[in-house]
C-alpha cells in the first residue's frame, strides 16, 4: 500500500500535458501500421503479419488511452486562450472517439489470441478487427487534423510544455513579426511601422530586430535618411555575410528612395564582386539596372 501510495504520489507530479506530443506519435504509428498489418494478414499471405498486427494493435490501444490522458491534461491552459474553446472541444472529442475504437480494437484482437486454436472463428475476429481499425484510423486522421489546427492555427503549443514565459514572448514576437509583414501587405504601413516599434520594444538588443526596424523606417515611414543614419549608428559591421549583405542591401534601397540611385548601384555592384554567387543580390542589383 505504501509503495502504491508513492507512485501515485509520483504520478500526480507528472507533467501529462507536455508528454502529449511524444505519446501521440506513437499512436499514429502504431495505430496505422497495425491497421495495415491486420488488413494484410486477412489475405493469408505473409503469416507473421498475425501476430505483428495484433502487438501493433494492442499497444496502439494502450498508447491511444495515455494519448487521451496526456491531451486532457494539456487542453486546460489551451482552452483559456480566446477563441479556441471550441476548436480545443472539437480535438478533445475526437481524440476520445479515437480512444474508445482503438480499445475495441485491442479489446478484439485480445479475443483472437484467445481463438487461436479455433481458426475460422478467428478470421472473423480478425476482419471485425479491420474494421473496427479503419474507422479507429479514420478518426485519428482527424483528431491528429485537428490538433495540428490548435498548434497552427491558433499557436496553442507555446510554454505548455515547458511552462517557460520565454516561450510565450517568443508567441508574442512572431506575431507581431507577422502581423506586421501581413498590415504591409495590406497597404497598412502606419499600423506595421507601429508594430515593428513594439516588437523593438519587446526584443531591443536583437540585431535582426534592429535592421527590421530599419526597413520599417524606409517602406513604412518613408524615411530613407533615417533609415542609412541608422545603419551608420549601427556597431562595426559584423564578419558574417549575411549580416553585411543586409546592411547593403537596406542601404541601397534607402539610396534609392532618396533618388541617388548611382550610389546604390555602386554598393550593389561591390557587394555582387564579393559575394557574386549571392542570387539576391544579383537580383536587387538586375532590378536596379
Amino acid at each position: 500500500a505504501r509503495s502504491a501510495r508513492a507512485v501515485r504520489a509520483v504520478m500526480a507530479q507528472v507533467n501529462w500535458g507536455a508528454l502529449h506530443p511524444q505519446v501521440v506519435h506513437f499512436v499514429v504509428a502504431l495505430g496505422l501500421v497495425g491497421v495495415a498489418l491486420r488488413i494484410v494478414s486477412l489475405t493469408g499471405r505473409l503469416a507473421w503479419t498475425r501476430a505483428a498486427g495484433a502487438c501493433l494493435l494492442i499497444l496502439a490501444a494502450l498508447s491511444a488511452a495515455v494519448a487521451q490522458r496526456t491531451g486532457h491534461e494539456a487542453h486546460g491552459p489551451v482552452e483559456r486562450i480566446p477563441g479556441l474553446r471550441n476548436a480545443v472541444g472539437a480535438h478533445e472529442d475526437a481524440g476520445d472517439m479515437t480512444r474508445t475504437l482503438f480499445l475495441v480494437v485491442g479489446a478484439i484482437e485480445l479475443v483472437g489470441l484467445a481463438l487461436r486454436k479455433r481458426e475460422q472463428a478467428r478470421r472473423w475476429v480478425y476482419a471485425a478487427s479491420a474494421l473496427v481499425g479503419i474507422a479507429a484510423s479514420y478518426k485519428l486522421y482527424q483528431a491528429a487534423d485537428l490538433g495540428g489546427k490548435l498548434v497552427y492555427a491558433y499557436a496553442g503549443g507555446p510554454g505548455l510544455r515547458s511552462g517557460d514565459t520565454t516561450d510565450v514572448r517568443r508567441l508574442l514576437v512572431a506575431g507581431l513579426f507577422n502581423q506586421a509583414r501581413a498590415a504591409r501587405t495590406a497597404g497598412d504601413t502606419a499600423e506595421a511601422a507601429r508594430l515593428t516599434d513594439e516588437l523593438a520594444r519587446q526584443m531591443p538588443g536583437d540585431p535582426g530586430v534592429r535592421m527590421l526596424v530599419i526597413e520599417s523606417m524606409i517602406t513604412d515611414r518613408h524615411d530613407p535618411a533615417g533609415a542609412l543614419a541608422a545603419l551608420d549608428s549601427l556597431p562595426t559591421p559584423d564578419t558574417s555575410p549575411r549580416v553585411a549583405m543586409q546592411r547593403g542591401l537596406l542601404a541601397s534601397r534607402a539610396l534609392v528612395a532618396m533618388g541617388q540611385a548611382d550610389s546604390a548601384r555602386q554598393l550593389l555592384q561591390g557587394l555582387s564582386r564579393k559575394y557574386p554567387e549571392n542570387r539576391i543580390v544579383q537580383r536587387a542589383l538586375a532590378e536596379l539596372k
